[in-house]
């Protein structure tokens, strides 16, 4: 999606009557000034100037690359806030299944509900839960920027993280620690064992850490049935 995005507009700076005009439309369409757009590209402001004024001829096809990508770079750290009003189904490819809670459900109860444990007893806030997000945990690692993780708190941070393929624990707690979004419980599908310093971080941000051994078709199915 990302890459049909970025071919979309350099298809409509490449193909317009005023490359530089369209460099332009696309600037301010992403709420980038001249000079941040040139640091992003590596050149100077004047270049930049200067192809939307038409001073300097139409830009070829190695600039209008490094043009396009620098918008979405910019757009990615600031969560594609404009991708998305052009994508409206754009979802981070880690996320396997998000959705909303009409009411709120008690931690307790879809502890319950999706046969999980609380390594954490006595050692979180009671929180109803509003929501839930489903987490590849590897692919989160790997692909999302900080700026990333506003996506996956959806519509409220009141919900539950659920991160599979996860070993031991110890790298969603440091992520979630280190943002100012606190969620109102992680969940870890399947683990392989969980880090006692998972355990103690949960305790200290006042989560609920839980584990659940049913299927993850399963837990998805539970998760969905709580929005009815």
């Amino acid at each position: 999606m990302v890459e049909d995005f970025k071919q979309k507009i350099a298809g409509d700076i490449a193909m317009s009557s005023e490359p530089g005009a369209a460099i332009r439309r696309w600037r301010e369409e992403f709420g980038v000034s001249q000079q941040v757009l040139a640091e992003e590209v590596g050149v100077t402001h004047s270049v930049i100037s200067d192809y939307e004024s038409g001073r300097r001829k139409s830009p070829g096809v190695t600039v209008v690359k490094r043009i396009v990508e620098a918008f979405l770079e910019i757009d990615r750290r600031n969560g594609y806030p404009v991708m998305s009003r052009y994508s409206p189904d754009l979802k981070l490819d880690c996320i396997i299944a998000m959705g909303e809670f009409d009411k709120g459900i008690e931690i307790p109860d879809m502890v319950e509900a999706i046969g999980g444990t609380i390594l954490n007893p006595d050692g979180y806030r009671n929180r109803l839960i509003r929501g839930f997000t489903v987490v590849d945990s590897l692919k989160a690692v790997l692909s999302l920027g900080c700026d990333d993780y506003l996506k996956i708190y959806g519509w409220n941070i009141d919900r539950a993280l659920v991160f599979t393929d996860v070993h031991y624990g110890r790298s969603p707690m440091i992520a979630i620690r280190a943002h100012p979004l606190t969620p109102g419980m992680v969940v870890y599908h399947r683990p392989d064992q969980t880090d006692a310093l998972a355990i103690k971080l949960a305790k200290l941000e006042g989560i609920p850490l839980v584990t659940t051994q049913i299927t993850i078709e399963g837990l998805i199915a539970k998760l969905n049935a709580m929005k009815e």
